[in-house]
């Protein structure tokens, strides 16, 4: 069972060189009285969180149907400090703004990359630094090392990604130096686009460092990165416009976090202190 890639999420600790902690619950429970708790969350006693869930060690369910990850433990911790419940509502990540607006849910907390284009119709508080990351079947046949690589190859990608938008303008330098495109094959989760790699339908898979991470140490015999990571960008809780009350809670309650330790924990768990902030 050693190919597969079904073992605990906490052994992507080690493909990034780190010792794993346990998540500080008790901390969250002294910071949620400083906190004002938003009349809107306080009615409802709740706070909704929308995720793309299925991008491991990020957010996935287990066996059993129990929710994990390391935004999970995040929202979860957040929600405690300002005194309300989590709720987690599973959204298709290319729908996960629309759902937002709709006010399906209070937050996004989805690895959503802050970019200049979505500020203009969501606000962020930034968590985490991320990069983008290739994964080829183990021994790289294809050689593959850069987006440019894959002309006239396939890649698999969870839909609406910033991998595919950075595979979608390749494109164009492709067909302006009169090269084969890369054909983008788009999946609704990231599950289904490293099964389309395990199963030989795509010659890679784009993803994340965290979630890219996670699958080679799972499948050692059956994945390795290609290239080196790219991209850097930062990923933050998605909020909607005109919801001070709420950004205000959260951006506090993060604060808390990274002043007492609590985050970088949580990050530990999961074997992601890189991506820290800090």
């Amino acid at each position: 069972m050693s190919d597969t890639i079904t073992s605990p999420a906490k052994k992507a600790r080690h493909l990034l060189g780190m010792a794993g902690l346990a998540v500080g619950l008790a901390a969250g429970l002294a910071q949620a009285d400083t906190i004002k708790t938003p009349a809107a969350l306080a009615a409802a006693n709740k706070i909704v969180y929308c995720a793309a869930v299925g991008a491991p060690p990020l957010s996935f369910y287990k066996e059993d149907g129990s929710l994990v990850g390391m935004e999970i433990d995040f929202g979860n911790e957040l929600a405690k400090r300002i005194g309300v419940k989590p709720e987690w509502i599973n959204v298709q990540f290319d729908g996960i703004i629309p759902a937002l607006q709709a006010k399906h849910c209070d937050a996004i907390i989805s690895g959503l990359y802050d970019k200049p284009k979505r500020r203009e119709v969501i606000d962020f508080i930034d968590y985490m630094n991320s990069f983008q990351t290739m994964v080829v079947p183990v021994g790289n046949p294809k050689h593959i090392k850069t987006l440019s690589d894959l002309s006239g190859l396939k890649l698999s990608a969870s839909n609406g990604t910033t991998i595919q938008s950075l595979a979608e303008a390749e494109n164009e330098k492709l067909k302006a130096a009169g090269k084969p495109p890369i054909t983008i094959v788009p999946f609704p989760t990231e599950t289904d686009a490293i099964q389309a790699l395990r199963i030989g339908q795509v010659d890679a898979y784009g993803t994340t460092i965290e979630i890219s991470a996670y699958y080679v140490f799972l499948a050692p015999k059956l994945f390795e990165l290609a290239g080196d990571p790219f991209n850097t960008i930062k990923a933050g809780i998605g909020l909607r416009k005109g919801d001070p009350d709420i950004e205000q809670a959260l951006n506090q309650a993060f604060s808390d976090m990274r002043a007492d330790g609590t985050y970088k924990k949580i990050l530990a768990t999961w074997g992601l202190e890189k991506l820290d902030l800090d």
